[in-house]
C-alpha cells in the first residue's frame, strides 16, 4: 500500500503529496487523516506529516521510495469527506494543503498537546494493625470518603501532611492508584432557561426551515425579534432527530450569553470553542466532538470546521459581521464554508440578522437563500426611538463635551431611575492622535503609516504592530511645548463619564479590557447582575447581548465608520447603528438612542434612523451594480509589500505591466499597481493590485497560478498576499 502525505512544512515548494510506502506492519492501523512520522529529505530527518490518500498501487515509477516510520497519532483527524472541503478551501481560497488541513485538526497536536491524566488514589484493602494508628488512619478515612477524586499532592494538602505517609501505605496496597483523565472543558452548571411559547412569526420560521426543500435561509428579524428562540427550537427539533449542530457567533464576547441560554436550556454537554480557549481546553473539546459525546457545539469562526459526522443544522448569527471572514490563510468566508457543508452533508444553514449583508439578501432575490422575516419583537416591546444630533449645531452652541446637551441629559435622567446606559465609541485608547499644535508635527509609528494613540498608561501605541512609545511634552521636530491630545478613544470616553456622572458605575469592554481569559464573561455578568450603569465598549457591545435594563443607547460618533475608504462603509454604519440601538428597550420599558454625528443628512443614517433596510439596500445595490462590487463580481486583491520601498515600487509596477498584458483579452478591470491606502505596516511598504470581474472558484485558482508564474522571480524581495473579496482595502 501507498500513502499521499502532506509534509507538515510552510514552504509553498513543498506544497504537493508525497509518496510513502506503507510497511507491514502498519497495514492494518493505517488510515487517512492520521498523523505520521516520515524520514524526509536527503538526511531522512524524521518530520510530521498528514496521510492525505492511500493507495494499492501507483501510476509513475518511484525510485528508492521512503517509507512511513511510525503511526504519530491514531485517530483520524480528518476523513475523506473532509478531503472534498480540503480540496475547495485549496482552490476557493487560494492556499496551501497544509494550511487548509491545519482548520480541522485539534490545535497544538503537532506540538504535543496531550490528553490531560492525573494519578488519584482509592482505599484497596483494611489496614493492619501494624498501620492502625495515625496517620494512616485519617489518610485512609480520607481517600474513602473522596475515592477517586483526588491526587497524593491534594490529600497531603487537605490533612496537611506529608507524601511520605501517602507513599507507604501505596507500597504496602492499603491505598491503590489509577490514572483517570483530566476534563479541560466548561462544565459549569447554569440556571435553567425555560422554553418559551413561540409566537406566530417564530413557530412560522421555525416550520418553514425544518420542512422547506431548500437548505440555505436567510432569517431577518429586527432587533429581539427572538432569534435565538428560533435557534433553540430548531437545535431541539434535530437533537430529536439524532442530528448535531454548531451555533456560531461573530464576537467571542457573545459567546458567554449563548452559553448561558444553550446551556440552561439543553444542558452542560455543550462544546464550547473559540481562540480564548487554551490549547488544552479546545484538544478536549475537539475530542469530544470527534468521540460524538455532545451534539452541539458554540462557538467564533473555527469552529464550523469541528468533526461532527451527523451535522443536521449550522446557524451563523449576525451573519453580516465581518469577523466571518478569515484575514490569515486561508482566507475562508464561513457562509461559503456553510454552503459546501450543506452540500456535501444536506444539513441547513440559517444565516441570521437584522442588518443582513448587501450579499446576502441579493442571494435571497435570485434564489439561491429563502428570506424569513421576523417583522416584530417578542413581548409586545417596541423598536427604541432613535435621535440624530448634528454636533455641528452643538459647537455652535458652544458645547464642546463629547455628550451633546440631549445625551447628557437622558444619562442623567436614566441614572435616576436606576436605569442602565450603553455608550458606544469605534475606538480605543484615550487619543486617537497626538499632534504638534506650533509645527503639525503628527505622532506616527516608525513601523506603520499610523499615527500612534495616546493611552491613559502614558504610553504612545501603535494598534497596527504594538510598537508603544512613552509620550513626551516636547515635539521632537520644533521643540515646542504646544503638544496636543487630538480625538477620543474609549479610555477617554471612560474618564469623561467619571467627571460628568462621578455617582455612576462603569464599565469598559474594549480590546483592552478583553485580554485576559474570561474577561468578556466577567463584565457581561457584572453588568446583567445590575452592578454597574453604564457599559462603554467598541464593536463587541454593538450586536447581540440582550440587557433588560438598557433603555439608554448613545452613539458618540457614527461618523467614524461613515468615513473609512471602503465600498463597505455605508452599509457597515447602518449595520452599528442598527445593531447597537437594538440594545435598548428590550422589554416593557421604552428605549431610546441618541447617535452624534457631524453629517446627519447621509442616506445610511436616515435609514437606520427609520429602521429602513429595504431601502438602504436599494441604494447600495445601485451603487455596487454602477461600480462593478460584490455581488456583481467578485474582487481579487493582489498585495505587494517589502522593507525596502524602492524595490517594492519597481518590482509593483513591473508586475502591473505583466499582468495587465497577461489578462488583456479578459473582462477583468484591473486597478493599481499603487499605494495600500495604509503604505507601511511593521516596517513594510505596501502596494496592491486589484483585479475586478466574474472570478468563479476555478477561474480564481487559474488567475492566481498565473499571477505567481507572473512574479515568481520577485520571491526573495518582496511579499505577496492575495485575498478574494477581502474585509478591507486598506
Amino acid at each position: 500500500m501507498f500513502a499521499g502525505i502532506i509534509v507538515n512544512n510552510e514552504s509553498i515548494l513543498l506544497d504537493k503529496i508525497f509518496t510513502y510506502k506503507v510497511p507491514e506492519k502498519l497495514l492494518k492501523d493505517i488510515k487517512i487523516g492520521q498523523l505520521v512520522k516520515i524520514p524526509f529529505g536527503k538526511s531522512n530527518k524524521l518530520v510530521f506529516g498528514f496521510v492525505y490518500t492511500l493507495k494499492d498501487t501507483i501510476t509513475t515509477e518511484v525510485k528508492n521510495i521512503k517509507e512511513i516510520y511510525y503511526i504519530s497519532e491514531k485517530n483520524q483527524l480528518f476523513t475523506l469527506s473532509d478531503i472534498k472541503l480540503i480540496e475547495y478551501i485549496k482552490k476557493s481560497y487560494l492556499s496551501t494543503y497544509l494550511e487548509a488541513i491545519k482548520l480541522f485538526i485539534p490545535p497544538g497536536i503537532i506540538t504535543g498537546v496531550k490528553a490531560k491524566t492525573k494519578i488519584v488514589l482509592y482505599t484497596s484493602k483494611a489496614l493492619e494493625d501494624k498501620y492502625s494508628k495515625e496517620p494512616y488512619i485519617t489518610i485512609y478515612n480520607f481517600v474513602r470518603d473522596n475515592n477517586g477524586t483526588l491526587i497524593k499532592s491534594e490529600i497531603a494538602s487537605s490533612l496537611n501532611l506529608s507524601i511520605s505517609p501517602i507513599n507507604t501505605m501505596i507500597k504496602h496496597g492499603f491505598l491503590s492508584t489509577s490514572s483517570e483523565e483530566v476534563t479541560r472543558y466548561n462544565v459549569r452548571e447554569y440556571d435553567v432557561y425555560e422554553k418559551k411559547q413561540l409566537n406566530e412569526e417564530q413557530l412560522i420560521a421555525v416550520n418553514e426551515i425544518i420542512n422547506s426543500k431548500k437548505n440555505m435561509f436567510l432569517l431577518n428579524g429586527i432587533t429581539g425579534s427572538g432569534k435565538t428562540e428560533v435557534y433553540m427550537n430548531l437545535v431541539e427539533h434535530y437533537m430529536k432527530n439524532n442530528k448535531s449542530s454548531i451555533i456560531l457567533v461573530p464576537e467571542i464576547s457573545l459567546t458567554p450569553q449563548m452559553v448561558e441560554r444553550f446551556k440552561g436550556r439543553f444542558g452542560k454537554d455543550i462544546a464550547i470553542f473559540h481562540s480564548k480557549l487554551s490549547d488544552g481546553e479546545r484538544y478536549d473539546e475537539w475530542f469530544r466532538v470527534k468521540q460524538g459525546k455532545v451534539k452541539l457545539a458554540i462557538g467564533a469562526r473555527s469552529a464550523i470546521f469541528l468533526p461532527f459526522s451527523d451535522l443536521g443544522l449550522i446557524v451563523i448569527d449576525e451573519e453580516h459581521e465581518s469577523s466571518y471572514k478569515s484575514d490569515s490563510d486561508p482566507k475562508y468566508h464561513v457562509r461559503d464554508i456553510a454552503k459546501v457543508l450543506s452540500y456535501n452533508n444536506s444539513c441547513k444553514v440559517v444565516l441570521g440578522s437584522a442588518t443582513p449583508s448587501i450579499e446576502s439578501f441579493y442571494h435571497t432575490y435570485n434564489g439561491e437563500y429563502q428570506l424569513i422575516n421576523l417583522k416584530n419583537r417578542v413581548d409586545g416591546a417596541t423598536l427604541p426611538l432613535i435621535t440624530l444630533i448634528d454636533m455641528r449645531e452643538e459647537l455652535a452652541n458652544n458645547n464642546r463635551s463629547v455628550f451633546s446637551k440631549e445625551l447628557f441629559e437622558e444619562i442623567n435622567l436614566r441614572l435616576a431611575k436606576k436605569e442602565q446606559i450603553i455608550l458606544f465609541l469605534n475606538r480605543r485608547g484615550f487619543s486617537t492622535f497626538v499632534s504638534c499644535r506650533k509645527c503639525g508635527y503628527v505622532f506616527k509609528c516608525p513601523n506603520c503609516d499610523i499615527s500612534l494613540t495616546y493611552h491613559n498608561s502614558g504610553n504612545l501605541i501603535c494598534h497596527y504592530c504594538g510598537h508603544r512609545e512613552r509620550s513626551v511634552n516636547a515635539c521632537p521636530s520644533c521643540k515646542s511645548k504646544y503638544v496636543k491630545y487630538f480625538g477620543i478613544g474609549t479610555e477617554k470616553l471612560e474618564n469623561e463619564i467619571k467627571r460628568y456622572f462621578p455617582k455612576s458605575k462603569t464599565l469598559r469592554m474594549d480590546f483592552d479590557t478583553t485580554r485576559k481569559k474570561n474577561s468578556y464573561e466577567e463584565i457581561y455578568n457584572t453588568f446583567k447582575k445590575g452592578e454597574a450603569d453604564i457599559l462603554l465598549g467598541t464593536q463587541m457591545i454593538a450586536k447581540g447581548l440582550d440587557f433588560p435594563n438598557v433603555t439608554l443607547v448613545g452613539v458618540i460618533s457614527a461618523d467614524l465608520s461613515l468615513n473609512l475608504p471602503d465600498y463597505r462603509a455605508a452599509e457597515r454604519t447602518y449595520q452599528l447603528i442598527t445593531q447597537v440601538a437594538g440594545r435598548a428597550g428590550r422589554r416593557k420599558k421604552l428605549g431610546k438612542v441618541i447617535v452624534q454625528t457631524y453629517t446627519p443628512q447621509h442616506y445610511s443614517l436616515q435609514y437606520a434612523k427609520n429602521y429602513d433596510y429595504l431601502s438602504l439596500y436599494n441604494e447600495e445595490i445601485k451603487i455596487r451594480e454602477a461600480m462593478n462590487n460584490p455581488p456583481f463580481s467578485r474582487i481579487l486583491s493582489i498585495n505587494l509589500s517589502s522593507e525596502n520601498e524602492r524595490v517594492l515600487i519597481n518590482k509593483a509596477n513591473e508586475i502591473g505591466i505583466k499582468i495587465k498584458e497577461e489578462f488583456k483579452k479578459d473582462e477583468f478591470q484591473i486597478l493599481g499597481p499603487s499605494p495600500s491606502i495604509i503604505s507601511k505596516i511593521k516596517k513594510m511598504f505596501r502596494w496592491q493590485i486589484i483585479i475586478k470581474g466574474i472570478i468563479t472558484d476555478e477561474r480564481a485558482a487559474d488567475i492566481k497560478n498565473r499571477v505567481y508564474d507572473l512574479i515568481k522571480d520577485v520571491y526573495s524581495d518582496i511579499r505577496i498576499n492575495i485575498d478574494i473579496n477581502p474585509n478591507s482595502l486598506l
